[in-house]
């Protein structure tokens, strides 16, 4: 494996392709990343010695979304993100330790950043000044707990007096966040004092002892100090990073040691199968690559994300079946993740994007983004579910322990419940948005992840600029770009070619472009740009099968980046929040119960079908592309925009098992004397109940 990983992570940096267009300065390539020898005059970037990162993030109000993605930001707000700080126990002000100047009171771990770290950036990025103030509040409450020592916040200690930091690593995202956004002088100098608050910790205590979240979940807080470093150029800073590096609980070892002797040999490839733990850990020894330049470092990152997915994510959805816990013998893909897991996943994916320039993980973060997380909340945002998986045909407050790992009612649609989901959640979104363009080392701007929007931002030396992007991508195959500027500019754009397409279309000022476009490579185009400049690039939509050969044979079907699943009519059902939440669920006393309630979905449509697949697959189906919906959000089963028909045949000995869970999936072919059917097939997101992974009728 390792041998594999190094000839598809180290490839040649450079175009493979180039054409020379009108202009004698201008040139059209194709390239695996951005020009990592140059560095921004425009941004902060990596330092030496650190190493120099293929994209730079942009300050969080650069990137306006626009289309569905504007719309599921507002749902967002008027939902369960804006309305939180009134029904979360947890957010309550009164005695909350996050807001005491001494870190003493009630609710100190880590659901308030967890919160915070989405809510705050919706109100950057909608410039929406109640929510800005809101998080206001919080934030003058953490500036104003920094003791002498440096240490902030809410304090705990285990009996050893070892402190656990793991909620202050979510605070340090934060107070970054609010930084780009306000410039806050006071910022700075908080985050160096509390970083040498750490340095100056016992080694023997550092990062131990107490919960182990912290220990697996250090790569956010490295990532803070680098971050913190990249403006101060403080050299003890690069020695925080060595030492938290080393007390890490190690996302390198392949070794590590199990009590049970019934566990297969496997399971020691991984220090711990926690889902959220993975999605949010594995990136570490990337983040450690920057500093240590030790080419194993980056693998290791590789390495766990591919051991994760050979062993438990032969599904589809860009993730793996960890319900909380992915255990040997449950890959079916009834199996879920928690939306925590999700969220994770796309930050470490755009964490990466990021590092290596890899777009690989631009492939995967709107893998999980427009297939995975949409169906892990009701369309209005009201409520969420703590599991969500590929094959989902019911969604109640019953205990489906031990078919997952969890005893309780973690399939609810609940906004009382799902602790950390409830609110980690918030930052999926926001992230996603603040992550569509990217700077580049050489001055210029990358078109990363697909979406309506505008940016701003500055290139070559200094010069504002806008980009305009107009697509319903991923319902679309067609992006508009429109450049504005007062005068001309000479600087690069970057265009991902997402892994999926073969055959991209580049057009400039009407001009179709000669290129040889390379899936999952960048096209560079380097020109002087003017003002009204317009690109089109299309991305050639095509139905495909993907067999998962390693999963009972079973496939699941692909258009671009879209996933489908079985159409399945949705029976939702009200119930009280307050009696169908989790055991460890608390909410504030007079929050309006009526006001949000629970909803159990039970299908109301046959959803037990293998499809019907001729020796030509493409040919059993038919795209079926239906209006824009007016109200801009196509992840309802009545509003998708597009439908793919095809054949099927209904399979009578697959049931809802005795776990209350869609019947694990046979062996492929099937064998049914059911006559064909035409089935409906709906994009993977919009599908709260969904057969995504099809056995196939003989």
């Amino acid at each position: 494996m390792k041998k594999i990983l190094s000839i598809f992570l180290f490839s040649s940096l450079f175009s493979c392709w180039a054409y020379k267009i009108s202009d004698k300065h201008a040139q059209i390539s194709v390239v695996d990343k951005p020009d990592i020898t140059k560095r921004s005059n425009n941004y902060y970037s990596n330092r030496e010695p650190l190493l120099q990162n293929a994209f730079i993030k942009l300050p969080v109000t650069s990137i306006q979304p626009m289309g569905w993605l504007h719309e599921y930001l507002q749902r967002q707000r008027s939902g369960l993100t804006g309305n939180l700080g009134n029904i979360s126990a947890w957010l309550q002000k009164e005695n909350n330790a996050w807001l005491s100047k001494d870190g003493k009171g009630e609710f100190g771990w880590e659901e308030v950043p967890y919160w915070l770290k989405g809510y705050a950036n919706i109100g950057y990025i909608l410039r929406d000044k109640a929510m800005i103030d809101e998080a206001k509040i919080w934030i003058e409450g953490v500036l104003n707990s920094q003791r002498a020592d440096g240490n902030f916040g809410p304090t705990s200690v285990d009996k050893n007096n070892a402190e656990d930091f793991w909620p202050k690593m979510i605070m340090l995202y934060c107070l970054q966040s609010y930084y780009e956004y306000s410039n806050d002088k006071r910022v700075i100098p908080f985050m160096q004092n509390f970083f040498r608050y750490q340095l100056n910790y016992p080694e023997e205590k550092f990062l131990k002892h107490f919960h182990y979240w912290q220990g697996l979940r250090t790569g956010d807080n490295l990532h803070s100090v680098l971050w913190l470093y990249n403006f101060t150029g403080d050299a003890w800073l690069l020695d925080l990073a060595r030492k938290i590096h080393r007390n890490s609980n190690s996302w390198s070892n392949r070794n590590t040691m199990r009590d049970d002797k019934n566990l297969p040999g496997w399971f020691k490839l991984l220090p711990d199968w926690h889902n959220v733990n993975i999605a949010q850990g594995f990136r570490e020894p990337a983040t450690y690559y920057q500093l240590s330049k030790d080419k194993k470092d980056l693998q290791a990152s590789y390495e766990v994300f591919a051991i994760i997915r050979n062993y438990f994510g032969q599904v589809p959805g860009g993730m793996f079946g960890g319900d909380e816990i992915s255990r040997p013998g449950y890959t079916d893909p009834r199996q879920g993740t928690e939306t925590c897991g999700f969220v994770e996943e796309m930050n470490s994916d755009e964490h990466m994007l990021r590092i290596t320039g890899d777009a690989m993980w631009a492939d995967n973060a709107e893998n999980v983004a427009f297939n995975s997380y949409p169906a892990a909340v009701m369309p209005d945002f009201k409520s969420l579910r703590y599991i969500t998986s590929p094959n989902m045909v019911l969604n109640d407050s019953k205990d489906h322990s031990p078919g997952i790992f969890n005893k309780g009612p973690f399939l609810m649609m609940n906004p009382f419940s799902s602790r950390c989901c409830q609110h980690n959640h918030s930052q999926g979104w926001p992230y996603y948005s603040e992550n569509l363009w990217m700077a580049t080392p050489d001055n210029g701007l990358a078109a990363v992840l697909y979406a309506a929007s505008k940016v701003n931002a500055k290139v070559a030396d200094q010069q504002e600029v806008q980009f305009e992007q107009v697509t319903n991508y991923p319902f679309d195959e067609e992006l508009l770009f429109t450049f504005t500027s007062e005068k001309s500019v000479y600087f690069p754009l970057y265009l991902r070619i997402p892994a999926w397409c073969g055959k991209a279309e580049l057009f400039i000022n009407g001009k179709r472009e000669n290129i040889q476009a390379t899936a999952s490579k960048y096209i560079k185009i380097q020109r002087h740009w003017k003002n009204n400049d317009r690109i089109i690039l299309k991305l050639p939509m095509e139905v495909t099968v993907k067999e998962w050969k390693h999963n009972k044979n079973s496939v699941s079907i692909n258009y671009g980046p879209l996933t489908f699943s079985l159409k399945i009519d949705e029976n939702y059902i009200k119930k009280e929040s307050d009696k169908t939440a989790i055991e460890d669920s608390r909410w504030q006393k007079n929050v309006d119960k009526d006001e949000w309630p629970s909803f159990e979905i039970h299908p109301a449509s046959n959803w037990n079908y293998a499809l019907h697949l001729p020796a030509v697959k493409n040919l059993s189906f038919k795209v079926v592309k239906k209006p824009w919906p007016e109200n801009n959000f196509p992840f309802t089963i009545s509003e998708v925009p597009i439908q793919i028909t095809s054949s099927a045949k209904q399979v009578h000995g697959w049931t809802i098992d005795k776990y209350g869970l869609c019947g694990e999936l046979m062996q492929s072919p099937v064998t049914t004397i059911s006559p064909k059917e035409q089935v409906t097939l709906i994009p993977m997101g919009a599908a709260r109940l969904r057969i995504t992974q099809f056995p196939v009728a003989e």
